[in-house]
């Protein structure tokens, strides 16, 4: 959890002075006891302050072993505010899973409820500013709000003072967090352009001098592509979507141009950074975020009755949550279905040439908008391109090859492969840390069952990604390692099994398998290391020697005439127990372990013999994988290398016995070595 640490106690025996007035973010890591503490709680801890990494939202990571010390209770604004939250929770109790947890992130940004599955689809159509405290969130809020306002004959100041304590509520019902702050700080200035003169012009110089002032508050927020978004979707608001509305009013209701014109202005002027940072273009995300704009308002409004009369009466709040629920129904509709798409996401090279000619492109789009948006005849034909292009999406020449293997999924900083048993039919081995990616992998691919996933190990690296495998996919059953650590991640890939029905079993040593045309033994593990204590922390993926790694499945793989040897995370001391057992290592592919570290051992990799290796790691990753030494390693015995983080997504095919390697056409293909 995060605190803000306010006063440091030196040790008694401690030189300089005994106590420090401060006021510096932290991540708590400690007993379960923290998460009793209440938000706005004074608490005493002991512990030890350890440095963060640079440019991120908590300045320190304090670790501590005791329980918290409680000094005093919240505030009574925030008590009454908690109260609240609990009444709407209480008042969607009854609702389906997704209705649940989307009504809390609409109202409040409360997303503890909000499923993976559901959140990954979000992603993929361009919504995840719906459950999520954002500008753009609270902007559309204002834009549903304040034309109600007016239609019942609020005018002048009265708009903005309705703005005004629309903001002040939602603030204090999603906590008075720095980013709820920001996402307050982009609203007012969307409600500065919608309800005051001025023109473009005021609101720009009032989001310039917010802009600046957030930045001298907080200068971490120059790196952070969260503000970077919610400053580019309040601009885009700003000076697009009172235009765009008057042009979409002259042919449209009132309430439907502001519903429409508000989410349109804000998906484009994000499109070129959401570009950079996820590597792809949305076509669904501007018509997901049309279709799913106008009923944020009702959804969010809906909920904030629900959540008031809970404290009166909960009977009565169920029957306002339940009318809530059905607004939100049709976001989840939209995001599913969307999502579903064939040409629901595009890949885009994330450079910097390709993120100008977007950009490029967008202000092109942006010069003939209006007129487009002004003429019922011209938007109808531009809804039916856009229509085709989603539906029958042209997509990238030769991608993916119709003879695909094994693939080598672009996750970022872990794993996810995937190996053809049929067609439309594969067996997964890791699942990457992302579900968004994962799933967008699966259905570039046209996978739609998997009889078997494998989970090397716990790490989320490997298997954070598990949510996006089985969304909408019928999955036989899920492998995992004997080695039930970190038990955090253990515990959330077998809920996630058990909310899908997917039976869990745990590997055996040497075992054999066929999945219709893929054949595996399990080389590893031969023994498993004792558990860590509950409670306590586990290593993570980049640790080297980490008992999790070495429990990793090692696996050899058959698939039409290859051999593919898949190895985890093993690191050089299982390596050589590996090789000590005698098998026959000889592969044709060989996943190198752990990424590419450095933590090789020579006689393992010589003992493979691969003609092609392959490593995925994820770009300008902060671990130095793959390691130049390893590419060395790999180079000397004269091993053809491909790596994710250069080349995206990696192909193996071996049609007529010819071994060949097809990277997405976004990226340049790597030298052999």
């Amino acid at each position: 959890m995060r605190a803000t640490i306010e006063e440091v106690h030196t040790r008694p025996n401690a030189q300089g002075p005994k106590a420090v007035r401060v006021r510096t973010p932290v991540l708590v890591i400690g007993t379960a006891k923290w998460q009793t503490i209440r938000y706005g709680q004074h608490v005493d801890a002991t512990g030890r302050l350890e440095r963060a990494d640079a440019g991120g939202e908590v300045a320190a990571m304090l670790s501590t072993r005791s329980p918290p010390r409680p000094i005093d209770d919240p505030p009574w604004w925030l008590r009454a505010a908690e109260q609240v939250r609990a009444g709407l929770r209480r008042a969607v109790a009854h609702e389906p899973e997704d209705v649940r947890g989307l009504v809390p992130a609409l109202v409040m940004g409360d997303v503890s409820g909000v499923s993976p599955e559901l959140n990954a689809d979000f992603q993929t159509t361009g919504l995840t500013h719906l459950s999520a405290v954002s500008g753009t969130n609270l902007t559309l809020l204002l834009a549903f709000i304040l034309p109600l306002a007016r239609a019942i004959g609020v005018r002048a100041r009265g708009l903005t003072v309705v703005g005004v304590l629309t903001v002040v509520v939602f603030v204090v019902l999603a906590r008075p967090q720095p980013s709820v702050l920001r996402a307050a700080a982009m609203g007012l200035i969307a409600l500065a352009a919608m309800t005051g003169g001025g023109g473009p012009r005021r609101a720009v110089r009032s989001l310039s001098v917010a802009v600046i002032m957030l930045l001298l508050l907080d200068t971490s927020l120059a790196r952070s592509a969260g503000f970077a978004l919610s400053v580019l979707a309040t601009a885009g608001i700003v000076l697009l979507g009172s235009g765009w509305r008057d042009a979409l009013a002259s042919w449209l209701p009132g309430w439907l141009a502001d519903a429409i014109s508000c989410p349109l202005a804000a998906q484009l002027a994000c499109t070129p950074i959401v570009a950079w940072l996820s590597g792809q273009v949305s076509l669904v995300a501007v018509a997901a975020n049309l279709l799913a704009g106008p009923t944020v308002g009702p959804a969010t409004i809906l909920g904030f009755v629900a959540a008031g009369v809970a404290l009166g009466s909960t009977g009565l709040a169920q029957i306002v949550g339940w009318a809530a629920g059905w607004p939100a129904r049709w976001i989840i509709l939209v995001a599913r279905e969307g999502a579903d798409l064939p040409g629901a996401a595009n890949a885009w090279p994330a450079t910097v040439i390709g993120v100008a000619v977007l950009t490029l492109l967008c202000i092109a789009l942006v010069a003939g908008l209006h007129r487009i948006l002004a003429r019922p005849i011209a938007m109808i034909l531009a809804v039916i391109v856009l229509a085709v292009v989603i539906l029958r999406p042209v997509g990238s020449l030769g991608w993916p090859p119709d003879d695909w293997l094994f693939v080598v999924c672009d996750v970022g900083q872990g794993d996810g492969l995937v190996l053809r048993a049929a067609d439309g039919t594969a067996v997964v081995v890791d699942t990457g840390p992302d579900p968004a990616a994962m799933d967008r992998c699966l259905k570039d691919l046209g996978v739609k069952q998997i009889p078997v996933i494998v989970l090397s190990h716990f790490h989320a690296d490997h298997v954070g990604g598990l949510a996006g495998v089985l969304n909408g996919r019928k999955v036989g059953e899920i492998e995992v390692t004997p080695y039930f650590s970190p038990r955090a991640e253990y515990d959330r890939v077998m809920e996630l099994a058990a909310r899908h029905g997917v039976p869990v079993r745990t590997v055996a040593f040497h075992e054999q398998r066929v999945v219709g045309q893929v054949q595996w033994t399990t080389l590893w593990p031969a023994k498993v290391p004792a558990l860590p204590p509950p409670g306590t922390s586990s290593a993570t993926s980049t640790d080297e020697g980490s008992p999790e790694n070495n429990a990793s499945i090692a696996m050899m793989v058959e698939l039409a005439g290859l051999r593919i040897l898949l190895t985890g995370d093993l690191e050089p001391e299982s390596q050589r127990a590996v090789l000590a057992s005698g098998v026959d290592l000889h592969a044709d592919v060989l996943k190198v372990p752990h990424h590419g570290s450095a933590q090789q051992d020579p006689a393992f990799i010589a003992a493979a013999n691969a003609r092609l290796a392959v490593i995925s790691a994820g770009r300008d990753n902060d671990y130095g994988h793959p390691a130049p030494r390893t590419l060395d390693l790999l180079s000397h015995n004269t091993i053809r290398t491909a790596t994710t983080n250069v080349s995206g997504a990696l192909i193996v095919t071996n049609t007529d016995h010819h071994l060949s390697l097809t990277t997405h056409p976004n990226y340049e293909l790597p030298a052999s070595g």
